[in-house]
């Protein structure tokens, strides 16, 4: 597939710290977060594009489906982070080529974010966005990108916990396979790909 023919997916996904806000942590499925997110990646890269904030708990897992699959497919994702958290960007970073980092604002925390957020959901034209697990910054994204791209597919996994869960309870239109169903890859296939 010709890389100007890729869809963009965005993905917005974390695993939860105890230590941070325990509305996300206490409902989060870690298991279930790493296996949504795998299978997504197993999914969705051999035929489109992955865009995602670089969260050092999720890129480890998309660096690993990338060393399992025999393609060149480097254009196919593209990681966004903020030079705030550079000392502690994971070493699997460098086994991307394609990694945008946006300015530390003052070293404000929310600011910087919010630079990188606005940056990476302008970058292009999203044919959908996916939430699984995370914690406040999940919450941030889904609002920005349901804003920016009204149409787009939207899929909060609620299986998976924490703000995914929380962003689907406040759905007017419900998809109960979104909160039921754990064989990712098939629910991405239906609600995913067979979508766009």
């Amino acid at each position: 597939m010709a890389t100007n023919e890729l869809k963009n997916i965005f993905l917005s996904a974390s695993i939860p710290l105890q230590e941070r806000n325990p509305k996300y942590y206490g409902s989060a499925d870690v298991i279930a977060i790493r296996d949504a997110v795998i299978a997504l990646t197993t999914a969705v890269l051999p035929y489109h594009r992955i865009v995602w904030g670089g969260h050092p708990s999720i890129t480890p897992l998309i660096n690993y489906v990338m060393q399992k699959i025999s393609l060149n497919i480097q254009e196919h994702v593209t990681i966004y982070q903020s030079r705030l958290f550079e000392k502690h960007f994971p070493e699997d970073n460098n086994k991307f080529e394609n990694v945008i980092l946006t300015p530390n604002i003052a070293n404000d925390r929310e600011m910087s974010l919010n630079v990188m957020r606005n940056e990476m959901l302008s970058s292009c034209s999203f044919s959908a966005g996916i939430f699984i697990g995370g914690m406040e910054g999940v919450e941030d994204e889904f609002e920005i990108f349901n804003a920016k791209f009204p149409n787009a597919v939207i899929i909060p996994l609620a299986s998976t916990g924490a703000a995914s869960k929380i962003i689907y309870d406040r759905l007017d239109e419900k998809n109960e396979a979104f909160l039921t169903d754990y064989a990712y890859m098939s629910v991405f296939q239906k609600y995913l790909l067979d979508k766009i």
